[in-house]
């Protein structure tokens, strides 16, 4: 340490016009030399470190190695980035710990080893970089994320032209066949023949109809452009059209039983959304039903509901598949093989959902399901 008394004014002036902290330790380990920035860096008077172990500005779970990384370093002299690839942290006097870089260079003066250390204090840089790895992530994130759902949509619009494709072709493909036919029956006794394949053909269309305005549902639904008119109507109004229609859709010896108790019960509702859900629900029924069951429709005044039941006796939906049900394009495993575009239901509870309305149900794979449809009692018209 005297050398460096000795020398002081030259250690000085050479030291004091830096703004990086300058610490000189011997080969004992003892801070032997300061500048006046590597002071204010470490919250000390001038001269205090003086004498000091060096660990002194190094924090105690550090001190166990960093003794013999300095020996190390002083018994080979040559100049190195301390902490180079691992985070660096001095010590302050009032116990705060701050991110430093340190630059070491070895010398040997008047017969001693010494160790020169520039240290910087890289707390902002730290916060900076922090920052622009954080910004990164979570851009990266972002990215990620975007391309996930560019993904899942290009997988969607494949499923959905797929899908198109299919239900159409099946019931034109049907119209055409029965159309052909029935340019061949020609005579008065094949009017039975003619009625058939005309049945069909009004079947066909029908669905064809259904199809397309689930699609302009949709796109209403996901452009906003969804208008609802709220107003009194006669429930018997609506199943009665519902179920009338429906009646061209059953298989043999299939049955709908609505009920017998609702020609006084007015509803306010939108009377459209209405036998959207109600015909959604009674043709799914009727699709994943078989031949010779029943179909029950209910309807039950309840405190603030009302409520419409379409209960079946078809194939159910596999419990491990029923969170999905109302999910756009989901068709149940079990339900494959029948036509159908999966937007049914989800377009039924938006729809219902907006007005303030649910759609409910229970279901039993190979026992049949139960569809709820929850009317508030409490609606008010918005129209004259």
């Amino acid at each position: 340490m005297r050398v460096f008394q000795k020398d002081s004014n030259i250690f000085n002036l050479l030291s004091e016009g830096i703004s990086e902290g300058i610490i000189v330790v011997n080969s004992d380990q003892k801070i032997v030399a300061t500048n006046s920035s590597t002071d204010e860096l470490f919250g000390y008077e001038k001269d205090e470190l003086i004498g000091k172990p060096l660990e002194t500005i190094i924090p105690a779970r550090y001190h166990a190695n960093h003794r013999h990384h300095v020996s190390s370093f002083i018994a080979k002299t040559e100049k190195r980035q301390m902490g180079k690839g691992r985070d660096l942290n001095g010590l302050r006097k009032n116990g705060e710990e701050f991110p430093v870089e340190a630059g070491l260079n070895p010398f040997e003066l008047y017969g001693g080893t010494y160790v020169m250390a520039l240290v910087t204090d890289i707390t902002e840089r730290k916060s900076y970089t922090k920052k622009l790895e954080d910004t990164v992530q979570e851009r990266t994130k972002q990215l990620t994320e975007a391309l996930v759902k560019e993904k899942e949509l290009n997988e969607l619009k494949t499923r959905f032209l797929s899908l198109v494709s299919h239900e159409f072709k099946t019931p034109l493909s049907t119209i055409l066949s029965s159309v052909t036919l029935l340019s061949k029956y020609n005579e008065t006794e094949q009017q039975e023949k003619r009625n058939k394949h005309i049945r069909t053909i009004k079947a066909k269309v029908h669905q064809l109809d259904t199809i397309l305005n689930d699609f302009l549902s949709v796109e209403r639904l996901d452009s906003g452009k969804v208008n609802y008119d709220i107003a009194e109507f006669p429930l018997s109004k609506v199943v009665n059209e519902v179920v009338y229609n429906a009646n061209m859709l059953l298989k043999p010896n299939q049955h709908i039983q609505y009920p017998d108790n609702i020609d006084d019960v007015v509803l306010v509702f939108d009377e459209k959304t209405l036998s959207l859900a109600l015909s959604n629900l009674l043709h799914n029924s009727i699709k994943y039903s078989p031949e010779d069951s029943l179909i029950k429709i209910i309807y039950k005044k309840e405190k603030d509901f009302m409520t419409i039941a379409v209960i079946d006796e078809g194939i159910g939906i596999p419990e491990n598949q029923q969170k999905y049900i109302f999910d756009r394009y989901f068709r149940a495993e079990n339900a494959l093989l029948n036509q159908g575009t999966g937007i049914g239901l989800n377009i039924a509870k938006q729809h219902l959902e907006n007005l303030g309305a649910k759609l409910s149900f229970e279901s039993k794979e190979h026992i049949g399901s139960t569809f709820i449809i929850h009317i508030p009692s409490e609606m008010k018209p918005t129209t004259s």
